[in-house]
């Protein structure tokens, strides 16, 4: 028996850019950081039969691999070439559809688990790469390869991307001072919503193929506030940071009218009224996890003004861990 975790992830900056309709006409670069979050996987081998289960929303038990109808595991014991008995259940400390990439994170520790199974030790890169390419081209999911990065390598982490898709992993080098005050400072409110990132997504990967000129700018200026934020956090301006924050959301919501709607605005305008300097919803939008800088002096009167709206802080803290089997025996 094996089991696996993975953890979430928050993007600081830059999201977007590490889709290939985007990265491979113009480089992408991803500033995000793991948190103590998990999405969790156990695998077995049951000694009683040859079937393949799979259980997660659903329960399945079938004879094959290509007969799996999960988009992700179908791909990937056909990927590793896994037949036979094999039992796989997942569970996660957050629902999916929240903004923290929930799909990525899954695949990362289904791939983690299954290759502890095959007794091979694959690098981090590696990992992420595989999980790459199942999500992106085997299953065929709108995705970047931010979430399978973070995934695997943990951290707070800067991810440059050329255009032929090689990805240039490196830690942002920050002060233990502060990362302390960023911890505090960086609330996480969930909003009730979860979604599906595909139209989001696939309506950008089209407009942004297509040479939509509000699209490929935005990302653009996204990129650059993605840069921007990570000087902010190595000089220490935290304050900076905040702002840069809400720079960052009015020009992510310019790629779509799904990213935000009448209740996030309404939720976004109480929380600067409030004292946050900025922030903005994870992931591609229209609901999920609300990230917000705000100052020390102002937080207590944050969190009463959002939870009266019915909005739930998750306390967390971050991973440099990143995917690693817990157990294996």
């Amino acid at each position: 028996m094996i089991l696996a975790r993975a953890p979430f992830r928050i993007s600081l900056g830059g999201g977007g850019t590490d889709l290939p309709s985007y990265y491979s006409l113009y480089g992408g670069f991803i500033l995000s950081a793991a948190i103590n979050k998990y999405l969790y996987v156990y695998v077995n081998r049951p000694a009683a039969d040859d079937l393949i289960r799979v259980k997660y929303s659903r329960y399945e038990q079938v004879t094959s691999p290509d007969e799996v109808q999960h988009d992700l595991i179908r791909p990937a014991l056909q990927w590793l070439n896994f037949n036979g008995s094999l039992e796989i259940v997942s569970m996660a400390d957050v629902p999916a559809g929240t903004g923290l990439g929930s799909s990525g994170t899954y695949l990362v520790a289904v791939l983690t688990a299954l290759f502890e199974l095959k007794r091979e030790k694959v690098r981090h890169q590696v990992l992420a790469e595989h999980a790459c390419h199942i999500e992106m081209n085997l299953a065929g999911h709108p995705v970047g390869k931010h979430d399978h990065y973070l995934a695997a390598f943990g951290g707070i982490t800067c991810l440059d991307i050329d255009t032929d898709g090689q990805v240039q992993v490196s830690p942002l080098d920050v002060s233990i001072t502060t990362l302390e005050e960023f911890r505090s400072n960086v609330l996480l409110f969930y909003t009730g919503v979860a979604r599906s990132s595909r139209e989001i997504l696939e309506e950008q990967n089209q407009d942004t193929l297509g040479g939509r000129d509000t699209v490929v700018d935005s990302l653009h200026r996204t990129k650059d506030l993605g840069y921007r934020i990570k000087e902010a956090l190595e000089q220490g301006d935290l304050e900076r940071f905040g702002l840069l924050l809400a720079e960052h959301w009015e020009n992510k919501k310019r790629r779509s009218e799904k990213i935000s709607d009448r209740d996030i605005d309404r939720w976004y305008g109480i929380a600067r009224e409030n004292g946050a300097l900025g922030g903005k919803i994870m992931g591609a939008g229209g609901g999920g996890f609300f990230m917000f800088y705000c100052p020390n002096s102002h937080k207590l009167r944050l969190r009463e003004a959002l939870g009266s709206e019915g909005l739930r802080e998750m306390p967390y803290d971050f991973d440099f861990e990143g995917a690693k089997v817990l157990v294996n025996f």
